[in-house]
């Protein structure tokens, strides 16, 4: 075979395409939607994720400050340590504490202090509002202390809205007084300095001092930014820093480049766009069935044509092939639109973004993302319309003979399933090779592959049982029951489409409503009332006395606390660690922990035995047993910290189970006291008031802790969580809104199916109506049927997305999950009765038809 021998075939092919195309538009409407609606969403979030990353990438020095900053906890840096970095460039400090603002009344808030020196700052611009308009005098002068020894200070202006300040106002943080010189407006590093759960203080290093909150021990952050000047590339950044680990192995810092400013930010946007990708593959996997819908109807309306062009002497291939093409055809379209969709989306999202980025998001167009798109569109549409194609090419000539009767019986061989296989296969490739997190991604395949088969196994059996119940005697309930079994149902079709979607859906409320009710109703009744931090050791017991003075009956919990990073675990490096991402946090930077004689409240020893309280020997650690089995971890396991610039050796003593919902204090590792014997610490404390107690009792206490001990920094507890509940609600928001893409891509599936049976649907109805039956006899089984259908994919829906929302709450985060009945009835009640609709709405032309037309046509 040759390639002229394949040109004329093909050109044979794409002038009966071309001429079929036209006027087979609009039976293909389905199909185009579906498809433009699933590479849409996919495209448009894997675009906003690049973005967002490249805009990362790219304001990185800016975002970091620097080329890369070396980040220490609790203590500085030595003079070993400061010399490699010097080596290197130049070096600017930051320093990040926090600690109570209390204003001229009673008023406090908590603050997240930054102090930086007079370099700051090295890259982007600061921003900054006075009295009468922006603010462009030196930060020297603005920091300058006055006549009366008060440091000028810039706040964020929500801190000055809360304690009722302005401009010139004084405020006292920690043991120091302090003058509100400027507003923050924008703060080019901010996203270098993480969460927090208080508004920003900008002071120096002398106003800070001045405050009396860095004392050993305090969870103080000392960050070192080297600048090494211009024209260094990734490399030359890469080389430094061999050079500084060589220089300063014991260092213990947490270093952070230009390349990876934020690399906190940089894995929550992959999580969120690996979810909401899965979202968008969802709906192209609902539309694939829109798609095979479509593609059913047009064969079955090419079975007189196929079986033409087998009689003129058409081969089976050239019949697959121009279905191929004629179908791919109207792919395109829906694919091109989807991407026009898809690069006009983050573009608006960018504009929704801009006020919480501190740099511009320039969305482009993005070939990779646009080549994974059309992948994604082509991949959907050869899988969901290869099994139609194949079963048309099996219409036999004889067919032009016959009153039009359909394909004959089909069983695909070997090349056909090897086809089907190789589609699928391609499919999955493209999922599981552009994912975030290969797991999620093959855990996905698997769950949507098993939710198919499970769905096509409930239509089966429906027509099974519907088939096999006895018929009942009133003409609207047979013609109905019959209509849920017999050929060209629209049974499979509408559990398919309506019950993944529902599914899907269904899943998703009831997990956010377990987490959101976990998260506002039942964790603050399990959590204290407040943390208080930086509670010098000295003062401890003192502190804990005062507390039980201020709140009686409350419950006061205090713990020793360190700040330590993990070096090694059984003898590798942690660096050469590939844990799993819900816990790879733990190797990440320095963790809190704690050392104590007797096992912590909230937990239970899984395996191993706690030390003797009165323990002398070598050093010993509690781990949480979840993190250890997720990092391979067993008792007897030796494991290496760093705490304080120092390396400690520990054996695993025990495995804890920890309740970590309770929000009390846990920690991850718990040594034997006799670890860090004289090692300079702070205390943290919990303090769980009574039910009794009122807000005004929380104010109280909160305004004695600021008078009595201003370097004590006191976190409210359902403060910190409404910070948090405020970024999860907008979160939840999102994840909702690409939701209801699946759940629109069904219902689209669904007015698809109904459309492509109408053709037999008028074909029945006329000849139901020679035979004497009525426009109501036939609203009223169409009535019946749908409401059948309906039902069967409602109750379908919210069984398996209850089970799926229970996996992942119960299972996955170990939460207590219930089923909130009316909103999942409100569902089902929903998606009832636009089943009803739409099926009323695909088919209501069908009432009205007279048979005569349709008799002399026939």
């Amino acid at each position: 075979m040759n390639i002229t021998s394949l040109i004329a075939p093909a050109r044979l092919i794409f002038r009966l395409a071309k001429r079929e195309i036209p006027h087979s538009l609009r039976q293909f409407g389905v199909l185009i939607a579906c498809i433009a609606l699933g590479v849409a969403s996919i495209v448009a979030v894997i675009s906003l994720s690049r973005a967002l990353n490249e805009g990362l990438a790219r304001e990185g020095r800016v975002i970091l400050g620097a080329d890369a900053a070396f980040t220490l906890i609790q203590r500085q840096a030595g003079e070993a340590e400061l010399a490699a970095l010097r080596k290197h460039g130049s070096i600017s400090t930051a320093t990040f504490s926090r600690g109570m603002a209390i204003g001229t009344g009673d008023d406090n808030a908590l603050v997240e202090i930054k102090a930086v020196d007079s370099a700051y700052p090295v890259a982007g611009a600061l921003v900054l509002a006075g009295a009468n308009g922006a603010e462009t005098r030196p930060l020297a002068q603005l920091f300058a202390e006055d006549a009366e020894g008060v440091h000028g200070i810039i706040v964020d202006p929500v801190l000055s809205a809360r304690l009722s300040l302005g401009i010139n106002d004084v405020l006292r943080i920690g043991n120091g007084r302090f003058r509100i010189a400027a507003h923050l407006t924008s703060e080019p590093d901010k996203l270098s300095g993480g969460f927090g759960f208080g508004p920003r203080v900008l002071m120096n290093e002398a106003a800070l001092a001045a405050t009396g909150l860095v004392q050993p021990g305090a969870l103080t952050r000392f960050t070192y930014r080297l600048d090494l000047g211009p024209g260094r590339d990734e490399a030359a950044v890469a080389a430094s820093l061999r050079d500084i680990e060589r220089a300063a192995p014991d260092a213990g810092w947490q270093v952070a480049t230009r390349m990876r400013a934020s690399p906190n930010l940089q894995r929550q946007i992959g999580r969120f766009t690996q979810y909401l990708t899965l979202v968008g593959l969802t709906a192209l996997l609902v539309g694939g069935i829109g798609v095979a819908n479509a593609t059913r109807a047009f064969a079955e309306g090419q079975v007189m044509r196929i079986a033409t062009l087998k009689s003129l002497g058409a081969s089976r291939g050239f019949v697959l092939a121009s279905g191929i093409v004629q179908v791919m055809a109207f792919a395109v379209i829906g694919i091109v639109i989807g991407l026009a969709l898809g690069a006009v989306l983050p573009n608006l999202a960018a504009g929704l973004t801009a006020k919480l980025l501190p740099f511009p998001l320039e969305v482009g167009l993005y070939a990779r993302e646009w080549l994974l798109g059309f992948g994604y569109g082509v991949a959907t549409v050869l899988v969901f319309a290869l099994w139609p194609l194949l079963r048309a090419r099996s219409t036999p000539s004889s067919t032009l003979f016959r009153d039009n009767a359909g394909a004959a019986s089909f069983r695909p061989g070997l090349a056909d399933i090897v086809m089907i296989l190789g589609a699928a296969l391609l499919f999955i490739t493209l999922i599981v090779l552009s994912a975030t997190d290969r797991r999620v991604a093959l855990i996905f395949v698997g769950a949507a592959g098993a939710a198919l088969v499970t769905l096509r196994l409930v239509a089966v059996a429906v027509m099974r049982i519907a088939k096999a119940l006895p018929r009942p005697a009133a003409p609207v309930a047979r013609l109905a029951l019959a209509n849920l079994h017999r050929p060209g149902s629209l049974t499979p079709s509408v559990i398919l489409s309506l019950g993944l979607g529902l599914t899907l859906l269904v899943s998703l409320m009831l997990i956010d409503i377990n987490l959101t009710r976990q998260f506002r109703a039942s964790l603050p009744g399990l959590a204290p009332t407040f943390f208080f931090v930086d509670i010098p050791s000295r003062d401890a017991d003192k502190f804990e006395a005062f507390l039980a003075e201020q709140a009686p009956g409350a419950a006061v919990e205090r713990v020793p606390q360190l700040r330590g990073r993990i070096i090694s675990l059984k003898g590798v490096p942690s660096s050469e660690i590939k844990a799993a991402e819900r816990v790879s946090w733990v190797l990440d930077g320095d963790r809190g922990i704690t050392f104590a004689a007797t096992l912590p409240e909230g937990s239970s020893i899984a395996s191993g035995a706690w030390w003797p309280s009165d323990y002398r020997g070598p050093p010993l650690v509690s781990f949480a047993k979840d993190i250890a089995d997720e990092l391979g971890l067993k008792v007897g396991d030796e494991i290496v910290v760093n705490v304080l610039g120092r390396r400690t050796t520990a054996t695993i003593a025990n495995l804890r189970e920890v309740r970590w919902q309770r929000l009390g204090i846990n920690f991850v590792m718990v040594f034997s006291p006799n670890t860090f014997a004289g090692a300079p610490h702070t205390a943290l404390a919990t303090l769980a008031m009574p039910k009794s107690a009122v807000a005004e009792d929380e104010g109280r206490i909160a305004r004695a802790v600021a008078r009595a001990y201003p370097a004590i920094s006191a976190v409210r507890v359902k403060d910190a969580i409404a910070a948090v509940d405020a970024i999860v609600s907008q979160l939840a928001f999102a994840i909702r809104v690409s939701s209801a893409i699946a759940l629109l891509a069904s219902i689209l599936v669904l007015g698809g199916a109904l459309a492509a049976s109408a053709r037999t649907r008028q074909r029945e109805g006329v000849i139901l109506k020679t035979l004497g039956a009525t426009r109501r006899t036939l609203l009223e089984a169409m009535l019946l049927e749908y409401a059948a259908l309906g039902a069967i994919a409602v109750v379908f829906g919210v069984v398996c997305g209850a089970a799926g929302a229970a996996l992942v709450v119960s299972g996955i985060m170990g939460l207590e999950f219930t089923v909130p009945w009316a909103s999942a009835i409100s569902i089902a009640l929903g998606a009832f009765v636009i089943t009803i609709i739409l099926g009323l709405a695909g088919t209501w032309h069908i009432l009205g038809q007279k048979p005569a037309p349709y008799l002399r046509h026939a």
